[in-house]
């Protein structure tokens, strides 16, 4: 793991199980990186958990991901939320599966790529998108984003989704191949 370890500083991490480090060792080879262990990244790091302890952020992270998870849930049961087909992830590292329909959980890449799009355009929201079918929102906002970020972000997509239903997206964004 990397980049934000360090808030900005370049600094990793290496995490598994006790039986996967213990293999490492048993057939002699161990894990090195050529600055690793320089003081001013282990100051960088141990600043960085200071923060998070200090400031309560994983619990703040768990909080805010579920109401944004409840939130998205919530605009799923709308008529104009049918596009939503899952909602899934932990803390604030979501991801909002759309689909043309729930049942045979069809991408809707199109529709994806128009609520990622508007959300920009109309909100100054970025989003990306993922998954082999192109149809998966990620939500990965960082550690500061607290519950207003989140109720501005879930009115957005609801505005946007009632926007989009029944819009022709033919010829819009991504198309899996």
């Amino acid at each position: 793991m990397g980049k934000p370890f360090g808030n900005g500083h370049p600094l990793g991490a290496v995490v598994c199980t006790r039986a996967v480090a213990d293999a490492f060792g048993d057939v002699g080879m161990e894990y090195f990186n050529t600055f690793g262990g320089n003081a001013a990244s282990c100051a960088a790091g141990l600043a960085v958990l200071d923060v998070l302890e200090a400031e309560g952020l994983p619990a703040r992270a768990a909080r805010v991901g579920a109401l944004l998870r409840d939130g998205f849930r919530a605009i799923a049961e709308q008529p104009y939320g049918a596009l939503i087909g899952d909602v899934r992830g932990a803390g604030l590292f979501l991801g909002v599966d759309l689909v043309e329909d729930r049942v045979k959980r069809t991408p809707a890449a199109a529709a994806t790529s128009a609520l990622c799009t508007r959300l920009l355009q109309r909100h100054r929201m970025l989003t990306t998108i993922d998954g082999p079918g192109h149809n998966v929102l990620v939500v990965k906002p960082p550690l500061c984003f607290g519950e207003a970020e989140a109720r501005a972000l879930l009115a957005a997509v609801d505005e946007v989704l009632r926007a989009l239903q029944g819009a022709d997206l033919s010829g819009v964004g991504h198309t899996p191949t």
